[in-house]
């Protein structure tokens, strides 16, 4: 297990890393998951395996530290990423992140340049969302107040989410999954699409076949961005469909 300083206050980000060849590959997680959980097998498929690998865990998920005095925005999470890159020398790596994971990359790639070659975003929010009661995710932790939340909404979003997903979020920090949620709920200013569409490394987005055409997929391409359906999945496409995933991101990271 790694680990770096990442707040004035001393809160650590932690990851696991794998060994290989430079430049290093950084895998980012969504909301309430952990990235060695949902990495591990996908980042050594023979597709993929020889590159050094970090597979890297937010503050308020999985190992690291889970501060209740973080903003927990993403361009905090951004930051704080970059902190953690930087001491370990990862940089510039080819960024692989699912879910909230890659509006954080997209975050990192326009506010840390230098750090990011290439991303490859897994089904990522690229759009603010409003909060939505009753409903899993992050729409529907958004809709409680803080408060509320932590004094049981958790528990009813635990009931909501199933038994997989609850598996990594139960190891979240409630402060850090509840200001999470609000704050990839709320986007950003520029919105994290208008953001992918300005960078100019390498992109390129993932998303499952079965969810029909992409909304906004024309722009994006005419941005330069590469947009692939995986067949056979849903939302987790390396969970869902391992041999797919490794190869639509080994081919995404072949690309110029």
């Amino acid at each position: 297990m790694h680990s770096a300083v990442v707040t004035p206050e001393g809160d650590r980000i932690r990851w696991i890393e794998l060994p290989g060849e430079e430049p290093a590959r950084v895998y980012l997680h969504g909301l309430g998951s952990t990235a060695p959980a949902y990495f591990a097998a996908t980042a050594v498929h023979p597709r993929l395996a020889g590159r050094r690998s970090l597979l890297l865990d937010f503050l308020g998920h999985g190992h690291s530290d889970r501060p209740t005095t973080f903003s927990y925005t993403l361009e905090a999470h951004a930051d704080t990423v970059a902190q953690a890159l930087t001491a370990a020398g990862a940089g510039p790596a080819e960024v692989i992140a699912h879910s909230m994971g890659g509006a954080v990359a997209i975050s990192l790639a326009a506010r840390h340049p230098h750090l990011v070659s290439r991303l490859v975003l897994v089904d990522a929010n690229l759009d603010p969302m409003p909060p939505t009661p009753g409903t899993a995710g992050s729409s529907g932790i958004a809709a409680y107040t803080e408060e509320d939340f932590l004094a049981g909404g958790w528990a009813e979003v635990r009931d909501r989410v199933g038994a997989h997903w609850w598996s990594t979020m139960r190891l979240a920090g409630r402060t850090g999954l509840y200001r999470s949620a609000v704050n990839l709920a709320a986007g950003t200013t520029p919105t994290m699409r208008e953001l992918l569409l300005e960078l100019k490394i390498p992109r390129s987005f993932l998303y499952p076949a079965s969810d029909g055409a992409l909304a906004g997929a024309e722009a994006l391409e005419a941005a330069g961005v590469t947009v692939v359906a995986v067949p056979e999945c849903g939302h987790n496409i390396m969970l869902d469909n391992p041999e797919g995933f490794a190869r639509a991101v080994a081919e995404a990271l072949a690309r110029d």
